[in-house]
């Protein structure tokens, strides 16, 4: 039985691994910079807590599934160029 709705993207774990590091690291180097003048003083544990109490709402939440929408447009696209670079 077929289905009128295309299948789900699932990227590759290395593509998974791709798609967090774009939105972990600059999310954290911005966090840093940012947070640098009021957590430097505070021993290196508590500013690591600080820090990934911000960064890992914002890359769960808010940027992971906006890279991974944009990664499945991109696959459907390129799914699309080869069907019809395939159709006669």
């Amino acid at each position: 039985m077929s289905s009128s709705r295309s299948t789900p993207f699932a990227p590759s774990v290395h593509v998974r691994a791709l798609l967090t590091w774009l939105a972990v690291y600059p999310t954290i180097t911005l966090v840093m910079v940012a947070l640098r003048p009021w957590v430097s003083p505070l021993p290196l544990a508590v500013q690591t807590l600080v820090l990934t109490a911000i960064v890992v709402p914002v890359a769960a939440y808010g940027l992971l599934p906006l890279l991974m929408r944009m990664a499945a447009a991109l696959s459907r696209r390129g799914r699309a160029k080869e069907t019809a670079q395939l159709a006669p």
